[in-house]
């Protein structure tokens, strides 16, 4: 875990979260989502569709990004296991993303 963008910190949301080390411009990217695939869910599994409408790969997160919390409002999206900000992001602001409980 060496991202310089980025460090983890107790979260008002939830736990630990992902909280932003400096200033993030919109589209930014903030990381990788990295670790192994796996076939069984878990606290760090991030579930990412292959193609649309097709089969589902988890992946058990290994780095920073895994601290990510969920947001209704969140200022940060992943496209695949790419992180970007979806608004400008202030240095010390937690860094969220929508799980897409919403979504079914």
């Amino acid at each position: 875990m060496n991202n310089p963008l980025v460090f983890i910190e107790r979260s008002p949301i939830h736990g630990r979260g992902l909280f932003a080390t400096t200033d993030l411009a919109t589209g930014a990217m903030i990381g990788i989502y990295e670790g192994p695939v796996v076939k069984e869910d878990g606290m760090y599994v991030l579930w990412v569709e292959d193609t649309p409408g097709g089969k589902w790969t988890g992946y058990d997160g290994r780095n920073e990004l895994r601290f990510m919390n969920h947001s209704d409002q969140p200022n940060a999206e992943l496209d695949g296991l790419d992180c970007y900000a979806l608004t400008d992001i202030q240095a010390g602001t937690e860094i969220t993303i929508d799980y897409g409980w919403n979504d079914a």
